[in-house]
C-alpha cells in the first residue's frame, strides 16, 4: 500500500521544495548578475580599446600628415643636393623607396601592429631629407651655444651603461665650436649602432639560428642578417629590409662627414648639428623600438 503522508510531513516537504526553488532561484539571480557585470566590462574594455585605436590612428595620421609635408619640402630641395652630395643623396632616395614600399605593403596586408613603424619609418625617411639639406645649406659661424642636450641617454643606459656614456660622449662633441664636431659625432655614434647589434645578435646566435645567412668577407654575419634575427624574435619581421636600409643612409651620411678633415665637411653651425643630432638620435631609437623585445 502507498505510504501515507500526514499534513505536518506534506506541509514540512512543500516547504523543503519552496526552500530548494528559492535557492536555485538565488544561484539563477547570481549567474545573471555575473554574466551582466561580465558583458558591462568586456563593453566598457570594448569601448576602451576602440577609443584608444582611434585616438592611436588619429595620431598616427597627423603624424604621417607632418612628416609627408615635411618630406615633400625637402624634395623640393634634393635636386641641388645630388649634385653637390651624389652618394648620399642617391642613398637618401633609396632610404625613401625603402619607406614607400613599405608603408605599401602594410596598407595592402593591413597588419594594424604595423601603423607605428611606419609613421616611425615616415619620420626617418623625413629626417634622411632634413639632414641633408641642413648639411648643404649655407653654414652660419660658430657661436657660443650651449651644448647639445638628449633624452635618448636614458633609454641607452636602460640598455646598457656604456651606450649611455658613448652618447653623452658624443653629444659633447657636437658643438658649433668645435672645429671637427661631426666627425667626433659620428666616430662615437657609429660604435653605438654596431654595439647594439653585436650586444643584441651575438654572431654565435646568428649562425646557430641560420647557418646560411650571408656573411662578410670575414666571416661575420652581414648587419642586415643580425637586424632579422632580432626583429624575428621581437615579433617585429615584417619591417622586412627598411631597418638596414635606414642605417645604410646614417652610414652614408657619417660617411659624407668624415670625407673632409678641418675643411668644410668639418665645419657645421647649429642648425646643421641639431639636423644631424635628430638623424642619428631617431636613428638609434627605431633600432632599439624595432628589436625592443630584445631589451
Amino acid at each position: 500500500m502507498p505510504r501515507r503522508h500526514t499534513p505536518s510531513q506534506l506541509r514540512s516537504h512543500l516547504r523543503q521544495i519552496e526552500a530548494r526553488q528559492r535557492q536555485l532561484d538565488g544561484q539563477y539571480n547570481q549567474r545573471v548578475a555575473r554574466y551582466n557585470s561580465a558583458v558591462r566590462e568586456f563593453n566598457a574594455k570594448l569601448n576602451s580599446a576602440i577609443n584608444q585605436y582611434n585616438q592611436s590612428a588619429r595620431r598616427h595620421n597627423a603624424n604621417v600628415a607632418s612628416n609627408r609635408q615635411r618630406v615633400n619640402a625637402a624634395l623640393l630641395r634634393l635636386q641641388s643636393s645630388a649634385r653637390s652630395r651624389p652618394t648620399l643623396s642617391s642613398s637618401t632616395m633609396s632610404l625613401r623607396a625603402a619607406y614607400t614600399h613599405f608603408e605599401a605593403r602594410m596598407q595592402r596586408e593591413g597588419l594594424a601592429e604595423g601603423r607605428e613603424f611606419v609613421a616611425l619609418a615616415e619620420r626617418e625617411s623625413a629626417n634622411s631629407i632634413d639632414v641633408l639639406a641642413a648639411i648643404d645649406a649655407p653654414q652660419a659661424p660658430a657661436d657660443d651655444s650651449p651644448a647639445i642636450d638628449s633624452e635618448l641617454g636614458g633609454l641607452l643606459d636602460s640598455v646598457s651603461p656604456d651606450l649611455g656614456q658613448r652618447w653623452r660622449g658624443a653629444l659633447y662633441a657636437l658643438h658649433p665650436q668645435n672645429p671637427d664636431a661631426a666627425r667626433h659625432f659620428c666616430a662615437s655614434t657609429r660604435e653605438i649602432f654596431v654595439q647594439i647589434l653585436d650586444d643584441g645578435a651575438p654572431d654565435e646566435d646568428v649562425l646557430g639560428w641560420k647557418p646560411e645567412c650571408g656573411r662578410t668577407q670575414e666571416g661575420r654575419p652581414r648587419r642586415r642578417e643580425k637586424i632579422n634575427y632580432l626583429t624575428t624574435r621581437s615579433g617585429a619581421a615584417f619591417v622586412a629590409e627598411f631597418p638596414d636600409q635606414n642605417i645604410e643612409n646614417i652610414m652614408d651620411l657619417f660617411g659624407e662627414l668624415n670625407e673632409g678633415t678641418h675643411g668644410s665637411a668639418g665645419r657645421f653651425g647649429l642648425s646643421a648639428l641639431l639636423a644631424i643630432k635628430t638623424r642619428v638620435e631617431d636613428g638609434i631609437a627605431f633600432l632599439l623600438r624595432v628589436i625592443g623585445g630584445r631589451y
